[in-house]
């Protein structure tokens, strides 16, 4: 039996819109259970902290929990690489960093090629780092510690979270712009790095606001500079290190990203929902609290900034060969 064409045409032209309208529907529905948000890095610090705020968020408007998913280690290489193999369906979600862009230079080889198997969603927060130093290092501010650490080379240890951290890598720029001679000192982490910074097994570290902040206002350490180009409104009073030092800038950042080939309609809907949290007052007063400020826009902004921080970490990686342990 031949279908009438004016049938045929109508039949064909609905099949065509069918799989458009299975994926509108499937975002619509999602999230329709638990939603992994992995988080290469152990609980308790600031990649922790973010996650957990951005993942409440999530759950509350959302109607499903947003699990928090620690798989520390391997330079956050291994949770990157656990949701490159996930399946692309928007139930396992990545907590983008800083470091997933050092690591794109750092590392020569990996298994996942992280421009092309991550789509970026949302970018979140910014927050500075902060130089601290424990109360035996006599200089008080960032002039003072360039001229103590050069009257006094390689008598000064420099704590980091590891070798391609952002805390490694605001120190080593700083090194590299000073031209002073400390030892470095790495750490599986950023909180055994405080521990020892605090107990003055090493005297200087470069680390995120949000774990430095409650031991800078306690007096147990001493904040000499924040890392970005502008004050932190959280510690006003104390000065950048561009101040001193023109040209330098370093930051930790935070966004979400997904498997390569996840629905666009689930991709849109959970850009939506973080940049409705970023644009409402009590969730910014909580990123405050813990030194973070917003950082809204599209996927594509958020996949400018991986461009851009990627590019920057990898001259500096270069210029001062430095390879991943």
């Amino acid at each position: 039996m031949k279908l009438p064409r004016r049938r045929f045409l109508h039949l064909t032209a609905g099949a065509a819109a069918l799989p458009s309208a299975l994926r509108i529907a499937r975002a619509q529905a999602y999230p329709s259970r638990p939603v992994h948000v992995v988080v290469g890095a152990p609980p308790g610090g600031g990649h922790d902290i973010f996650a957990r705020l951005m993942g409440q968020w999530l759950s509350e408007r959302l109607g499903q929990p947003f699990v928090i998913d620690n798989r520390p280690g391997g330079g956050e290489n291994i949770a990157t690489e656990a949701v490159v193999r996930s399946p692309p369906d928007g139930y396992t979600i990545l907590l983008v960093t800083g470091t997933n862009a050092i690591n794109t230079t750092l590392y020569e080889k990996l298994n996942f090629n992280f421009n092309r198997d991550i789509a970026s969603v949302a970018a979140v927060a910014r927050v500075p780092e902060v130089m601290v130093t424990n109360l035996s290092v006599p200089a008080k501010t960032v002039l003072e510690f360039i001229a103590y650490a050069k009257a006094n080379p390689r008598k000064l240890n420099i704590a980091s979270g590891g070798i391609g951290t952002p805390s490694y890598m605001a120190g080593e720029l700083f090194k590299f712009m000073t031209g002073i001679d400390i030892v470095h000192v790495p750490y599986r982490g950023t909180t055994p790095a405080l521990t020892d910074l605090l107990a003055g097994q090493v005297q200087v570290m470069f680390g995120g606001l949000a774990s430095l902040i409650g031991h800078i206002k306690a007096g147990r350490l001493r904040a000499l500079a924040v890392t970005t180009a502008t004050r932190s409104d959280a510690l006003p009073d104390i000065p950048t290190v561009g101040e001193f030092l023109p040209g330098y800038e370093a930051s930790i950042w935070y966004g979400v990203g997904v498997p390569t080939s996840t629905p666009a309609e689930i991709i849109g809907k959970l850009n939506k929902e973080i940049n409705t949290a970023l644009a409402d007052p009590t969730f910014k007063a909580r990123l405050a609290e813990v030194g973070g400020s917003a950082l809204s826009g599209s996927p594509a902004d958020f996949g400018r900034l991986i461009a851009d921080e990627t590019e920057k970490w990898g001259k500096v990686i270069r210029a001062a060969n430095i390879k991943a342990e």
